[in-house]
C-alpha cells in the first residue's frame, strides 16, 4: 500500500512500502482495485449507489465538502452557507441526501458538501469511504475537504478556534495506525500546509476571532483516552494527568478529539486537496472539564461558520464557480 508502513503483528519487523503518490489531474481516486470488478457499488450508509443514482449529475461539480459530527450543526451549517452564498432563493427547503438512512446527513449548497460524521474514528471513518468513493464515482476534481467541529482546548483561551498544521495520536506521533487483517498498517497524517496558511490569513481578516494553528491530538474516546476523571473507569491520578498533558503541551498539541488522524490519513491517500481542520475550542484548561454554558457552546460551535464562508466564496469566485 502506498504511504504505509505495514508491521507485522506478531513481530517488530516493519516494511517500508514507499511515499504517497498524489493525483496529478485533480481528480479523488481510490485505492482499490476491486471496485473495478464490481457491477455495482452500493455506498449503504449514504442511501445512495452507483446503479440507482447519477452521481456525476448529482455531485460532479463539488469543489468543496465540510464535514462534522453532529448532523444538526451540518444542516445549520448548510443553512448558514445557503444564505451567505446567494443560493436561498433556489430552494428554501434543504434537502437531507441522505434521509433514508439513519447514520449520516448531508446536504449539497451549489458545489459545496455538507456532510455529518458522527463520533469517533470508526464514525468517519465509515463516512470517509463512501464519501470519497461517492467523489470519485461523481468524477469531482480538485476538491478541498474541510472538516469543522469542537474539541478540547489544550493552553488556549476558551473559544479559540484552532487550525490543524498537524494530527498527532496519543503518542504525539504524526501517523495513523489502521489494523487490516492481522497487520498494523501505519499512514501519514500531514495536512496540507498552504491550505493551513490560507485559512488562518482568512481568519485575521475578522475582527475579534480568535485563531491560531497547532496540532491536533486524536484519541481513540472522550474519557480515559483524553485524561478525563469523570468516566465510569478511571486507573489514573489527577497528577498523572496533568503530567501527561502538559508533555501534550510540549509536543505542540492545542486541541484535543476524536476523528483528525483518520481524517488527514485518508484524504491525503485519496488525493483530497488540504484536508486541513478546523476546531472551536468549547474550554480550555489541563483539568479538561466541561464549562456546560449552553449560550457560549452554541456561539463557539458557529465561530468557524464566517471566515469558511468567506474563504470559499472567495476561492469559488477566483474559480468562477460563484
Amino acid at each position: 500500500m502506498d504511504g504505509t508502513r505495514v508491521f507485522l503483528a506478531n513481530s517488530n519487523q516493519h516494511i517500508n512500502t514507499g511515499k504517497e503518490k498524489h493525483s496529478r489531474n485533480g481528480f479523488v481516486y481510490v485505492k482499490n482495485p476491486h471496485l473495478d470488478l464490481m457491477e455495482e457499488d452500493i455506498l449503504y450508509h449514504l442511501d445512495l449507489g452507483t446503479k440507482t443514482h447519477n452521481l456525476p449529475a448529482m455531485f460532479g461539480d463539488i469543489k468543496f465538502v465540510c464535514v462534522g459530527g453532529s448532523p444538526n450543526r451540518m444542516k445549520a451549517f448548510a443553512q448558514f452557507m445557503q444564505k451567505e452564498l446567494g443560493y436561498e432563493g433556489e430552494d428554501n427547503d434543504l434537502k437531507d441526501i441522505c434521509a433514508g438512512t439513519d447514520r449520516y446527513s448531508m446536504y449539497k449548497v451549489g458545489p459545496v458538501l455538507s456532510i455529518s460524521h458522527g463520533m469517533g474514528i470508526p464514525s468517519i471513518s465509515i463516512m470517509l469511504h463512501e464519501l470519497i468513493k461517492l467523489l470519485h464515482h461523481a468524477k469531482c476534481c480538485d476538491v478541498t475537504i474541510i472538516r469543522i467541529g469542537t474539541s478540547g482546548g489544550l493552553g488556549v483561551e476558551p473559544g479559540s478556534v484552532v487550525i490543524t498544521d498537524v494530527a498527532v495520536d496519543s503518542f504525539f506521533k504524526p501517523q495513523f495506525e489502521q489494523v487490516i487483517l492481522d497487520h498494523v498498517v501505519t499512514r501519514s497524517t500531514e495536512l496540507d500546509q498552504d491550505l493551513a496558511s490560507e485559512l488562518l490569513e482568512c481568519s485575521r481578516e475578522i475582527k475579534d476571532f480568535p485563531t491560531l494553528m497547532g496540532r491536533t491530538m486524536c484519541t481513540y474516546d472522550f474519557y480515559e483516552g483524553q485524561g478525563r476523571l469523570d468516566g465510569a473507569l478511571c486507573c489514573f491520578s489527577n497528577e498523572k494527568k496533568l503530567e501527561y498533558l502538559k508533555r501534550a503541551y510540549n509536543a505542540g498539541v492545542r486541541n484535543i478529539e476524536m476523528e483528525s488522524t483518520v481524517f488527514a490519513a485518508m484524504c491525503r491517500l485519496c488525493g483530497l486537496k488540504g484536508c486541513s481542520t478546523i476546531k472551536s475550542s468549547l474550554f480550555s484548561t489541563f483539568a479538561l472539564n466541561y464549562n456546560n454554558d449552553t449560550l457560549q457552546y452554541g456561539k463557539w460551535t458557529k465561530m468557524p461558520y464566517d471566515f469558511l464562508i468567506s474563504y470559499i466564496f472567495s476561492d469559488l469566485t477566483a474559480r468562477g464557480s460563484q
